[in-house]
């Protein structure tokens, strides 16, 4: 197990993170350049060893609720790895991805846009919402008995 003065040393190779002690001899590293309102890596790191490294919701991690993973018992590969990780992570903006939105038309001629939002399929007649349903095979089976076909 790596000691606070080994852990101290490997965050300090981080230039990018900048440090801030806090209450009980206890340190915080910060990423000052996060794209996000989030920047802190390295949390209540102890004299006693333990301490927490933000990762968010990467896949590769196993943080609790508030994105924090303990690295008490990390080597010092581990360490690097996985704040390399964080810091990547807040310095990477995030892909946005636009809503999908289809038209339906029946054979009257009438139109309903379907669209998804918030993980919702919700379905509109002009401005005003129809109906939401939670998945997509959902919302398009209720549009075809309806009689609309997409468009």
């Amino acid at each position: 197990m790596l000691t606070f003065e080994d852990k101290l040393t490997i965050i300090e190779g981080f230039s990018e993170l900048s440090r801030k002690d806090v209450s009980l001899n206890r340190v915080n590293f910060h990423f000052e350049e996060s794209l996000y309102d989030k920047t802190t890596v390295v949390y209540h790191l102890h004299p006693n060893g333990n301490g927490f490294v933000y990762t968010g919701s990467l896949p590769d991690y196993e943080a609790d609720q508030k994105g924090l993973v303990n690295i008490r018992n990390f080597s010092q590969e581990e360490l690097r790895e996985i704040i390399r990780a964080s810091i990547d992570h807040l310095a990477t903006e995030e892909e946005v991805v636009p809503p999908v939105e289809q038209m339906w038309k029946d054979a009257e001629g009438h139109t309903l846009k379907l669209i998804e939002e918030d993980d919702r399929w919700n379905i509109y007649a002009g401005d005003n919402l129809e109906d939401s349903f939670g998945g997509y095979d959902e919302a398009a089976l209720y549009l075809r008995e309806e009689g609309f076909r997409r468009r």
